[in-house]
């Protein structure tokens, strides 16, 4: 009878311990996936967060908003800062009138002509000068030079070498923009870790593989950031050249208004270039954010 019920005590002892055994082992894996989160949320601290949607037209829509709150408390002078409501009404009747599009037609036509010539030849002498030695002795010294020299001044020497019309806009917008594009994919290219290089030749990689599969990808982050740069640019150029010898143009509409005194129609023509400004650098960043998808940055 002593040994019945020994026998089921260590009986009843043992399924305890196998059932507590087997709660602890079902209790582990949530106690792991429970701390693995609170280590996730305690990093996610430290990073920028989610992603607000249409961040990029905030701060331009409390600008404009303190605009209409100051205008309409008469905080502001009409004659220095027209009202908002003044300025559409401008801008309306401009375009009503035809010359607002052609003028628009005109600025765009001088910042992508600009804008494709400054770009093709940035990225051309990046890639010479980062992938070949002799390359960089010729060109990234030239580069670096032009880049001290004012752009902007040379304005009166190439109205000497091309004439005042559009040609000479359409070299000073180029070089306004290859600058910057050359010099961020050039810094891209140099800063490609030499590991990267070691293991393409180990793989007996061909150099058109090599630059496909490995330069491209380490240099499009820097690229995006000159191209950004290059766009802005482009604008902030085509704003100064439309007002020397211009007859067509944003910037001459903004030229001739100011000989009048119209501070409203220089204000259509500010909105116009920012709007433009906003707009072509929200596209970038949306072709970088969809081509360097497989980057892993704060950003994202």
């Amino acid at each position: 009878m002593t040994a019945v019920t020994t026998t089921t005590h260590t009986t009843t002892h043992t399924t305890a311990t196998a059932a507590e055994t087997a709660t602890e082992t079902a209790a582990a894996p949530l106690a792991t996936a429970a701390e693995e989160t609170r280590q996730v949320r305690r990093r996610r601290r430290l990073a920028p967060g989610r992603r607000l949607p249409a961040t990029r037209i905030v701060g331009p829509a409390v600008v404009l908003a303190l605009w209409v709150v100051a205008s309409a408390a008469g905080l502001l002078d009409p004659g220095a800062i027209p009202a908002p409501w003044t300025v559409l009404e401008t801008g309306s009747r401009l375009w009503s009138a035809g010359t607002l599009p052609d003028d628009i037609l005109t600025s765009l036509q001088r910042a992508a002509t600009g804008f494709a010539i400054g770009l093709t030849v940035g990225i051309l002498l990046a890639l010479v000068s980062g992938l070949t030695r002799t390359g960089e002795a010729l060109i990234d010294g030239t580069v670096n030079l032009n880049r001290a020299i004012p752009t902007l001044g040379l304005i009166p020497l190439f109205i000497l070498w091309l004439g005042i019309g559009e040609t000479f806009k359409i070299a000073i917008i180029a070089i306004v923009v290859y600058v910057p594009i050359y010099l961020n994919t050039h810094a891209a290219l140099s800063g490609i870790d030499s590991r990267f290089v070691e293991l393409a030749e180990v793989q007996d990689l061909s150099k058109y593989r090599f630059i496909r599969q490995v330069v491209i990808p380490g240099a499009l982050p820097g690229f995006f950031v000159g191209l950004r740069l290059g766009v802005t640019g482009s604008w902030l150029g085509l704003v100064v050249l439309e007002q020397i010898n211009a007859t067509s143009g944003l910037g001459y509409m903004m030229f001739q208004a100011q000989n009048y005194g119209q501070t409203d129609v220089i204000l259509v023509g500010l909105v116009v270039y920012g709007i433009f400004g906003l707009v072509s650098d929200s596209a970038v960043r949306i072709v970088e954010r969809r081509v360097l998808s497989w980057r892993r940055t704060l950003s994202s």
